[in-house]
């Protein structure tokens, strides 16, 4: 394994533990969860690999926990690119760059999409830029892995269950794909 990606390991299993936003899972339980939601959709090993990484960038900041309480939003699905897309394909990485965008494509064209948000997903929602307009929509599908990133979207919603038992993170090395 490169050193890289065991530095990414040893990021989930060092900062893993700290609380996902204002949800009732952790970090890494919302990492395995989402993954694991990928793995039995029986996804591809780059989308199950982008679910599994998806909010990595929320472990490398120096801001502090739950900052969208402070109003600031820490542009998490581009904080890890760099190091990600050293590893990665953009199979792996547009996707995780995307998942912010699909949740306000989805909000825009999903009546109830919104409404079924966790109460912090509706409250980054809002720092994010909130819902794509009927003009920025469209132009979101356009983009390469538009789709990947909504599928990889509606999982990190489902990813947030509280005890839930999953994979370990050593069973994800073997989807790992790289560039």
């Amino acid at each position: 394994m490169s050193e890289k990606l065991t530095e990414i390991f040893e990021i989930l299993e060092s900062k893993g533990h700290q609380q996902y936003g204002g949800e009732a899972v952790t970090q890494l339980d919302h990492a395995l969860q989402c993954a694991m939601l990928a793995e039995q959709a029986q996804a591809t090993p780059e989308l199950i690999t982008a679910c599994l990484f998806h909010d990595l960038g929320h472990l490398i900041h120096h801001l502090g926990e739950n900052i969208s309480e402070q109003g600031i939003d820490d542009r998490h699905e581009y904080r890890a690119l760099g190091i990600l897309s050293s590893l990665f394909s953009p199979g792996v990485t547009e996707p995780i760059r995307l998942h912010v965008e699909a949740k306000r494509y989805l909000c825009a064209v999903e009546a109830d999409y919104y409404q079924n948000l966790s109460s912090e997903s509706k409250k980054s929602l809002q720092l994010q830029g909130g819902a794509f307009s009927s003009k920025e929509a469209p132009k979101f599908l356009d983009q390469p892995y538009a789709r990947d990133a909504i599928q990889l979207r509606r999982w990190d919603e489902q990813a947030k269950v509280p005890n839930l038992s999953t994979p370990t993170l050593s069973h994800y090395r073997n989807f790992l794909k790289f560039s």
